[in-house]
């Protein structure tokens, strides 16, 4: 027996006994790699998922998540169908619905709230999956056509992307392949290991070729580990290091004057910035050995000197703090001290995002707001903005939320405010899910959506520099239809009759690039590679405004901010607060992804249970013991977790490993209890990592729960 289900135009599936296929996907997940997927399918069912070994990024290597893919989507508790809420909000109790009465009753609801005011509807999206087609395609046409709210989604990286802009003209850098040429390689705010797999396999081909590598984190990490040197600053000391290296590097004059004069801005102004950088002064504040530093400063300049290639991978870690763009500003600079971009295997890395030429205009169609300039919701405020009233400063109150590719319960800062707005009886919210996740708890209607292997998409990168493109390997399981395909059918429900929403997903996937990139070599290979030059910036060439590296942003100075990078202190700065006198972090847990993975049982079982890293000295001045369940609090709220006395936190600095879905950790809760809303100095971004806080055994009362 055999029946062929058609998923596209251009290609179809054969199930029936004895049938096997090989499918090229690409990984949907917010990690730097973008890998290639090979999925293999029997009779109709995916089998396994594996890296594509004919991609030279991926090399036929996946990280343990996503290499148990098919266990995310054959999951029991897949959601299969629509579901409508019908107990209390947060409850979790839904009743099935058919998709019609779904859509009619939602297009309902929301065509009553905008005929009031459009604006009072608001879209929450982010990166649960990276595609171009899947993520803000289909929806960015519907919510422009409906005039509702622009969402500002900056949770992730919007900090280290604008001083990249202000510095390099953009998300833009080295190759990652070159790192595999350099001979030394600074790992900034990145657990390369757990986060940049594939990153860490040409840092180790480095490494091996005598390459030396130093690790830049707050926490001792398995990236760091593997590193020859490991450099503990203190949160948010990150600018306050890159400054005092190029103290160093002045003082040594370890610097490339003639790159300095024909390929850069505002020289003379960081230089005397630079100056008042001595090591002490930023060994106090980043609370490091000044031989750390000096030491750092000396292998960077003598590769200068040798004529080596000198290369810093960054990563966002160290951007989500107050002073995270002036952060990422200062070690973007660097390279161009020492003439680091002439070698193709030197420079700076943190996105190549912005190499890809991704046609937004054609995929969301701003032409659909018809001259209406909405107001801009910020993602990481989502909880002070869901309790916000109507005001001529805000706008109208928030009545309606659509949430899909994110969990914002689980992973907004200050989440305790975010359960309370979610909880709104006068919100309707709208959740599309593959799971029913924290925040789909909160919904007024499940929709079930497509995973990665049910779906067409198209994927840029920010880790490499080669798109891919992801056919569907099966046919949706039950009722589940891909983001597009629902956004579709709830724009024909609205009454949206315009031509651009009757395209396909294959369609959507070939606007993506335009002319561009070849499409048909993403359907023949699954992926290409831009064609860019291998030292993009050894002449300089940058994409800024002068075409220069911009030490100095004259469009910062118009906004009235510091044309140079500097160091800003933390809101919430270690030594500031006698009643929180701890800094915590909340790096991702190493089997999950932000907030994916967590329910699936395999991962969690490695994990075990949520964490909280605390330094020997500091679990012995609490009278806290390794396993025992400690209460971390401060004044926006309290999180119960257990106690993991352990190495890899540095003294005065505690590890809330995340992020678990509040619903499974010990109390309800989850680490982002405990951080803020403040914003970062640039971009707009969330500060998760700057933020004081106090731990005390579970048994041991506290302010809080006296």
């Amino acid at each position: 027996m055999r029946n062929t289900i058609s998923i596209s135009p251009s290609v179809s599936f054969v199930q029936g006994e004895g049938q096997l296929t090989r499918v090229l996907g690409a990984c949907p997940h917010d990690c730097p790699d973008t890998c290639s997927l090979l999925t293999t399918v029997e009779n109709g069912v995916a089998t396994r998922v594996q890296g594509n070994p004919d991609h030279p990024q991926t090399g036929g290597v996946l990280c343990n998540k996503v290499s148990r893919y098919t266990e995310r989507t054959y999951h029991p508790e897949r959601l299969l169908q629509p579901l409508k809420r019908v107990g209390p909000k947060g409850s979790g109790r839904f009743e099935p619905v058919s998709w019609d009465a779904a859509l009619t009753d939602i297009s309902a609801r929301l065509k009553a709230i905008a005929a009031r005011n459009p604006e009072a509807i608001v879209p929450y999206s982010y990166a649960g999956t990276m595609g171009q087609v899947q993520s803000e395609s289909m929806a960015g046409r519907f919510f422009n056509r409906l005039g509702a709210s622009f969402l500002d989604r900056t949770i992730c990286s919007t900090a280290g992307g604008e001083g990249l802009r202000q510095t390099l003209g953009g998300k833009v850098g080295m190759r990652v392949e070159f790192f595999a040429e350099s001979k030394l390689i600074i790992i900034w705010g990145s657990n390369s290991i757990g986060s940049n797999l594939h990153f860490w396999r040409y840092a180790s081909q480095a490494k091996r070729g005598g390459a030396r590598l130093v690790c830049i984190d707050p926490r001792k990490s398995e990236t760091a580990e593997k590193c020859h040197e490991h450099i503990a600053l203190l949160p948010g000391t990150d600018a306050a290091l890159a400054l005092a290296l190029m103290h160093e590097l002045i003082t040594h004059d370890w610097l490339d004057h003639d790159y300095i004069a024909q390929h850069t801005v505002g020289w003379q102004s960081l230089r005397e910035r630079a100056l008042q950088w001595n090591p002490e002064r930023a060994a106090a504040i980043c609370g490091v050995p000044v031989e750390q530093i000096k030491n750092l400063a000396r292998d960077y300049g003598q590769c200068l000197v040798n004529k080596q290639a000198a290369a810093i991978r960054m990563n966002y870690g160290m951007q989500r703090v107050r002073g995270g763009g002036n952060a990422a500003r200062a070690i973007a600079c660097l390279p161009a001290l020492t003439g680091a971009w002439r070698h193709r295997a030197g420079g700076v890395l943190l996105s190549s995002s912005g190499l890809f030429p991704v046609d937004q205009a054609a995929l969301q169609r701003p032409d659909l707001l018809a001259g209406r300039q909405p107001r801009t919701i910020n993602m990481v405020t989502i909880g002070n903005d869901l309790l916000a009233e109507t005001s001529p400063a805000f706008g109208p109150k928030i009545e309606a939320l659509i949430v899909y590719n994110s969990n914002p319960v689980a992973v907004a800062p200050e989440s305790g405010k975010v359960v309370q707005g979610f909880a709104r009886e006068d919100l309707f919210t709208v959740v599309l899910e593959h799971f029913q996740t924290d925040t789909a708890d909160y919904a007024d209607y499940i929709l079930p959506a497509t995973t990665q292997l049910e779906h067409w998409d198209v994927h840029s990168a920010y880790g490499h520099t080669d798109a891919l493109l992801n056919r569907p390997a099966i046919a949706p399981l039950g009722q589940a239809k891909s983001n597009a395909q629902i956004f579709r059918e709830l724009a024909a429900h609205m009454g949206f009759t315009e031509p651009c929403f009757s395209d396909s997903d294959e369609t959507l996937g070939r606007a993506v690039f335009g002319d561009k990139v070849d499409f048909n070599e993403l359907l023949d290979k699954g992926f290409t590679t831009l064609n860019l030059p291998d030292a993009p910036y050894a002449e300089g060439n940058f994409p800024t405004p002068s075409g220069k590296c911009e030490f100095f942003s004259e469009r910062l100075a118009a906004q009235g901010l510091d044309g140079l990078p500097d160091h800003l202190p933390n809101y919430e700065t270690l030594g500031t607060s006698a009643e929180f006198p701890l800094a915590m972090i909340s790096p991702p847990a190493r089997n999950f992804l932000n907030s994916s993975f967590v329910n699936v049982k395999s991962l969690r079982d490695i994990e075990g249970e949520p964490v909280l890293e605390i330094h020997a000295q500091d679990a012995a001045a609490r009278g806290i013991t390794n396993g025992e369940t400690v209460r971390v609090f401060n004044q926006r709220g309290d999180y119960l977790v257990k106690a993991e006395v352990s190495a890899r936190a540095r003294p005065g600095v505690v590890n809330g490993m995340g992020i678990w879905w509040r619903k499974l950790g010990l109390d309800g809760t989850n680490v982002n209890q405990l951080t803020s809303q403040h914003l970062t100095d640039l971009g707009r971004g969330p500060v998760f990592y700057d933020c004081l806080v106090e731990v005390a055994p579970a048994a041991q009362p506290t302010e809080q729960n006296a």
